[in-house]
């Protein structure tokens, strides 16, 4: 007899949600069944990120960074940076050149954060992705170049950070504030200061009064030295970064998961694990559903693992004798 020559299976969500029912000693019969499944499952893929790297989620990206800019955006559903480099040069003329990570404690340690030259370390800000609506609005009418931009309000507006006006994002760092001046007849302002425009791979362009304003919590990092050169024009830096994104949301019944094969055991016992806490009937099967589930986890985690050897180099430096060798 011949073999199917097939190699597809991959439940969908509905067949996934069956099966963990069905280890419960339950059957799936109600769309509220299907609506819990589908949180638990969420907030399982959520832990799942928080368990360690998972391969099948590593990205490649580059970032080309301009001259004396020192912050810039990552993609919003990026979890962690593991590795990254700073390449000059194209073709046969490109060079890598590792950049060390530094804590937030180690960047505030540094005198002249606007100091400038080849980026030779990085802090990594892992923000969270979420979005707020500023409460005031575009005060006037902006192009594409200015660097300033007026605000009707700067109510719970951050001091720095990204802000979305339309389609194109912007990051400000510092924000002012004036009150009417009755003896010189100077006007109120509030505005978003040394503006950086058309971040997040947006385009530059302009806007109108009353347009409103938001703010994301990008992920970003910000590089030290500020980079000694380079433009849109003329690109002379990249930072090419390998991050560990999000896993992708449950999504409905008709959809496949965002794993490989290898974790759909760990998958389905895992949310037979998690349902069974919540369907009384199954409650007395909560042991026995979590050591299946670690089991599985723990067989999948063990071979999604770099199979290379690891190379371990050295830092040197050297220090002078301060007098004839």
């Amino acid at each position: 007899m011949s073999t199917t020559g097939l190699t597809t299976f991959n439940p969908n969500l509905n067949e996934i949600v069956e099966e963990a029912f069905e280890r419960c000693g339950q059957e799936l019969r109600s769309g509220y069944d299907m609506r819990t499944a589908r949180r638990s499952l969420n907030l399982m893929l959520t832990e799942w990120a928080n368990r360690g790297i998972n391969l099948w989620t590593l990205e490649q990206g580059s970032i080309m960074l301009m001259a004396n800019q020192i912050t810039y955006p990552l993609p919003i559903n990026t979890v962690d940076l593991v590795e990254t480099i700073i390449r000059t040069g194209e073709g046969s003329n490109q060079t890598d050149i590792n950049i060390s990570r530094i804590s937030v404690s180690t960047y505030s340690t540094i005198p002249n954060k606007l100091a400038t030259g080849r980026p030779i370390q990085i802090y990594i800000d892992r923000q969270g992705g979420q979005t707020y609506t500023f409460t005031g609005t575009l005060a006037a009418s902006i192009n594409s170049t200015v660097t300033t931009i007026p605000m009707t309000s700067l109510a719970q507006v951050p001091y720095a950070g990204y802000a979305t006006i339309g389609s194109e994002t912007v990051y400000y760092y510092g924000t002012s504030t004036q009150a009417d001046n009755v003896a010189t007849g100077a006007s109120a302002y509030a505005t978003l200061n040394n503006v950086v425009r058309g971040q997040n791979n947006t385009t530059a362009a302009s806007h109108t009064s009353g347009d409103s304003v938001t703010n994301t919590k990008f992920p970003n990092v910000t590089v030290w030295p500020a980079p000694d050169q380079g433009s849109i024009s003329a690109p002379y830096y990249y930072l090419i970064y390998w991050r560990l994104r999000r896993l992708q949301d449950a999504g409905n019944g008709v959809n496949v998961e965002d794993i490989p094969f290898r974790f759909q055991e760990a998958l389905i016992a895992g949310l037979a694990y998690k349902l069974s806490m919540k369907i009384p009937p199954a409650m007395d099967r909560i042991a026995m559903l979590k050591a299946q589930y670690d089991e599985a986890w723990q067989l999948a985690a063990d071979e999604d693992r770099e199979k290379a050897p690891i190379r371990f180099v050295p830092r040197q430096s050297f220090l002078g004798t301060g007098g004839n060798a």
